[in-house]
């Protein structure tokens, strides 16, 4: 039998350290109490039902999904034209658009949300518009890499060159040929960015706060209330995640495969 080295050893202590946290919200969501024991002294679905009875969690979650889908739809209407202009036809301005995403990560999430307040307050511009603006800059580099790869993926430049020499116009090419090919890239592209807008916490709050409640700031608020409750909401996000991870992983299997055939 072969023996174990260190480093399967390392990765299983690590492991061990990243999943016992989960494991400890996850009972913990589901507990009737534990205080003085090592296991929870009982199991209750009483958190849960009451996190899915609360209209105040319903409309978190509910705002939460419409700000983050709603940054998505905005990039992808306006951006990713943009991309496949760039990439395709004008290869030589990706520097610029390289240097863009380079920047996005510049800047903190607190010096962007004072910012964003020192910029706009004055305005009059409803400030969850500031932040829609905000996300939808803000996914710019999983947009733009994901449009990217899956165009070059599939050689997105000579694919419309044989559609047009098979008597297909340069909308038909686009439409029926080049973005069936590159869609399961966008869509993963599109359900990253929206998982990771979806567990944004410090700009919203810092700049809208409890008038645009979110699922993070409705969590934040429980946290200070009742653990078992906190616990079902991370239960609930961990379980959303885990979902979007899937598909993901599915999608970008099914790229790989197409790309390798």
């Amino acid at each position: 039998m072969k023996k174990r080295g260190l480093p399967e050893l390392f990765f299983l202590i690590l492991v061990i350290y990243l999943i016992l946290p989960v494991l400890g919200t996850a009972l913990y969501a589901f507990s009737t109490k534990w205080n003085n024991t090592i296991l929870p002294e009982g199991i209750t679905l009483e958190w849960m039902a009451f996190l899915f009875q609360d209209m105040k969690f319903l409309e978190a979650f509910g705002r939460s999904v419409l700000l983050s889908g709603g940054a998505v739809a905005l990039a992808f209407l306006f951006i990713v034209p943009a991309i496949f202009v760039i990439v395709l036809y004008f290869p030589k301005y990706e520097k610029w658009v390289q240097a863009a995403v380079v920047l996005v990560y510049a800047f903190p999430g607190v010096i962007l949300a004072v910012g964003l307040i020192r910029a706009y307050a004055h305005l009059g511009v409803p400030m969850i518009f500031t932040i829609l603006g905000a996300y939808v800059i803000g996914i710019l580099p999983y947009i733009y890499q994901g449009t990217r790869n899956s165009l070059r993926n599939v050689n997105a430049r000579q694919l419309l060159d044989a559609a047009e020499l098979l008597g297909a116009s340069k909308t038909q090419a686009l439409l029926k040929v080049l973005l069936p090919a590159v869609y399961p890239g966008l869509f993963v592209a599109a359900l990253l960015s929206f998982s990771i807008l979806f567990g944004e916490f410090v700009l919203i709050n810092l700049v809208v706060g409890s008038r645009f409640e979110t699922v993070q700031i409705y969590l934040m608020k429980k946290l200070n209330s009742s653990g078992h409750i906190a616990s079902a909401v991370v239960v609930v996000y961990l379980v959303l995640m885990s979902l979007l991870t899937a598909v993901i992983y599915g999608l970008t299997k099914r790229m790989k495969g197409v790309a390798h055939t």
